[in-house]
Parts: C-alpha cells; structure tokens; sequence
C-alpha cells in the first residue's frame, strides 16, 4: 500500500494510493496516518480494504506521510562514497544523530534557508517508517519492525553544523529540514528496498545517483543498532544515511540558493519537489 497524508499543514487527512494512481480518502475508515495509528494495527486494518468504494480526492498539498513523530533519527556516513567526499573517516559503528521533529514538512513544501544561512545542503535518503515498538531486537527480527518506507531530504546548514559548535543538531533542525513522503510504502510493497535507485537533482541539474545498496549499514542492522541504545516507537523515522553528490562535497561547494529547485526520489517509493526561499 502507499499510504499518505494531504490537505493544508497541520489539519492533514489520510489517504491512500489505488490502482490507478489515484488519490483515495481514508477518513471513513482510520483518523490518522500516525503513531498511535500505526501502534494500534492500522496497517493490517487497511490490508483487505476495497479502495473502489473509497471517494476520490481532488489533487492538492502532500503533507508529512506520518504525523505525530515521536523521533527523528538520522545516521551520518552510512555511503563509502559520501564520507570520502566529505573527507572524513568511514565509521566503524552507525553515527547515530537527531533532527527535530518540528523539522517534518510535506515532500513538496518550500525550503526556508535560515537567517544567517550561507551553506544550506541537500541529502537524498531512504526513510524507515517504524511500525512496531523495537527494544533490543535483534537483527534478523529488526525488519518485522518497520511499517514501511519513504523518501527523505535531509537538508543541513553546514555551518551551523560543523562550526557553530556542539553536535550536528542545530545544522539539521531548521524548519522544512525534513521533508518525508509523499507516500508510505508499506513494507510488503517494498520488496528488494536494499537495491533500489535513489536521485537528487537541483534546477534540473543531476547531483546524486546512486543505490540503497551501497549503504555500508544495511536497514536491518541500523534498526537492531540503534535500539540498543534507545526504544523505537510507531511512527519514529530512521534516516539510513545519503550517498556522495551533497553540495559540501563538491569542488568548489555548491549550497542552495533562494529560487532554486529541488527534486529527489528513491525508486518505487515517489518523488519530492521544492522550492527554495529565505526567510525574511
């Protein structure tokens, strides 16, 4: 199933993709595509519903694909060829960080470059949608906790980031730093997800091309990993880490500016599209 969320921000309504591409409403049948939804077996709820009978939804906003996150976890150099463009030492165990969840937005809402922003980056990831509460799991029973998949812009402020002193939090957190969607893939449609084709291209223009399966710590290890450290909950995202092609590694860097366009997608899992703007 492709799962999502549309309608103004903060007021989003639930839906769901039908055969034809088509965008179904999911109002009569569940409040949410959220935690608590997720917590409560909405998903095997939703497996045998008829789309058919469902009322068509006009085309409009894509909100977040999950609402009411708990966390945001990300994992840093998880691409051999990312860590070496960013000139830094491929780790020996998942670097694990967080992004506020005030950060979530819609897969196709604007970018705001942040006051006193000069280097705003781009990060195309596969994001995992955890479906069931993991503590200490281990990984070959790490993938019977995931709901699903999505696409997942971690955008940074590279100074902020590297230079301002502290973690890489505050460089990660602006609001509309964390696009997701515009769906949620279940995890019975997302078959061969270790293998799928991820992009990002800005003003047309090709950055990143590249495969999920050149991650050096693959989903079901990272979700074992770090539930070693911390309890994932329904509705937590775990952002699995993005390949080489950010503006940071590129000679010389190239950040993103008010106007320009983002689009970026994984295979099989939808597409993002944004527009850059400074805040005022």
């Amino acid at each position: 199933m492709k799962l999502l969320r549309y309608g103004p921000a903060g007021s989003e309504t639930p839906g769901i993709v039908d055969q034809q591409g088509s965008i179904r409403s999911l109002s009569s049948v569940v409040s949410d595509i959220d935690s608590d939804m997720l917590a409560g077996g909405g998903i095997d709820l939703l497996r045998n519903i008829d789309t058919s009978g469902l009322p068509l939804v006009a085309p409009g906003r894509i909100g977040a694909c999950v609402g009411n996150v708990g966390k945001f976890i990300c994992i840093g150099l998880n691409y051999t060829d990312h860590a070496a463009e960013a000139n830094l030492a491929l780790p020996t165990e998942p670097i694990i960080f967080q992004k506020a969840v005030s950060a979530i937005c819609g897969p196709n809402d604007d970018i705001e470059i942040p006051r006193g922003a000069s280097r705003v980056d781009w990060e195309v990831e596969l994001g995992i949608v955890i479906g069931k509460e993991a503590k200490y799991v281990t990984e070959a029973k790490a993938l019977d906790h995931v709901a699903g998949y999505c696409v997942l812009n971690d955008l940074s402020e590279r100074e902020f980031q590297m230079h301002r002193q502290g973690q890489w939090t505050k460089g990660k957190s602006h609001d509309t730093f964390g696009p997701i969607g515009p769906w949620l893939v279940t995890a019975d449609e997302a078959v061969g997800i270790e293998d799928r084709g991820i992009w990002l291209s800005v003003n047309g223009a090709p950055k990143q091309h590249s495969s999920t399966g050149k991650m050096v710590f693959k989903p079901a290890f990272l979700i074992s990993y770090v539930t070693q450290f911390m309890t994932l909950k329904p509705g937590d995202i775990l952002a699995t880490g993005t390949p080489a092609g950010v503006g940071l590694g590129m000679n010389p860097p190239q950040y993103l500016q008010e106007g320009d366009v983002v689009t970026l997608g994984v295979e099989g899992l939808g597409e993002q599209r944004q527009l850059c703007r400074r805040v005022q």
